[in-house]
């Protein structure tokens, strides 16, 4: 057997469970069509140029990225969790290969693909809408895309895959990622909320660690982009790299964590 060739046999058979005709097709149906559906190209709110490219990419990612969730949930919960359940994963143990590169096979199938698609479909989408401000505004493009692909996606992501190699299901893994990302959505305007409750900013920078893009949305909307006129937190530039960074590292420590219980704790 060729070096390297059960990695991509482990990879194909990924491939072939996770896409089944017509998955991909479907998924890039509604990739592109919430991208041009969805879009605001006014950006009423928008101080300057940065702030309407920061809410370009926002309107932009806005309904494909909860198409993209999905995606990821029926990857990781259903396909890596019924794996697990159907003993595919204990057959894999026998190939010449180790865990990890079992587990980034797989990974590569459920995430990889998905994130090209997504992200494909994303930057065409943009240059053909506004490729002027994309040019002109590309730092804040990259950032912005970068703060909402961190928080909920890659996060969720990474706890979805770690709660279904703990609990060796996808089922519960996969009602999890959906109270997840529902509570995410409801925690966001409450952590405001009490920060303009309480006069303290506390809440706000402690919620922009696990979701960034509230640090972004704070520099570049300010208080236009929400309910409160208050302003009472407004991020430097710097600290929205730190956000995104600790963000990012999060995110790491999550699939960190879930390939070292892959590799030396998952008892199957």
């Amino acid at each position: 057997m060729r070096k390297g060739s059960p990695f991509l046999e482990v990879f194909a058979c990924a491939l072939k469970e996770d896409y089944r005709f017509p998955i991909l097709e479907v998924f890039a149906f509604l990739f592109a069509l919430g991208t041009f559906v969805f879009v605001d190209l006014t950006a009423p709110y928008a101080r300057n140029g940065e702030a309407f490219a920061y809410n370009l990419v926002s309107t932009l990612w806005g309904f494909p990225l909860f198409i993209f969730v999905v995606l990821i949930l029926k990857n990781v919960a259903y396909g890596l969790g019924g794996d697990l359940d159907r003993g595919v994963i204990q057959t894999m143990f026998s190939y010449p290969l180790k865990r990890r590169q079992i587990l980034t096979a797989k990974l590569l199938s459920a995430l990889g693909i998905a994130l090209l698609l997504f992200l494909g479909i994303q930057i065409f989408s943009l240059f053909l809408l506004a490729r002027d401000t994309i040019v002109t505004y590309s730092g804040t493009v990259f950032l912005t895309s970068a703060a909402h692909l961190c928080s909920p996606a890659l996060l969720l992501a990474g706890l979805v895959l770690l709660l279904t190699l703990l609990l060796k299901r996808g089922g519960l893994a996969l009602v999890f990622g959906i109270v997840f990302y529902l509570a995410f959505a409801i925690i966001s305007p409450l952590v405001s909320t009490i920060a303009y409750s309480t006069g303290s900013d506390l809440a706000l920078k402690v919620w922009a660690v696990i979701n960034p893009n509230l640090a972004l949305q704070r520099y570049y909307m300010g208080a236009s982009g929400f309910l409160f006129a208050e302003e009472i937190w407004a991020p430097t530039f710097s600290e929205v790299l730190l956000y995104l960074g600790a963000g990012y590292l999060v995110v790491a420590a999550i699939f960190t964590a879930a390939y070292l219980y892959f590799e030396r704790r998952l008892g199957i």
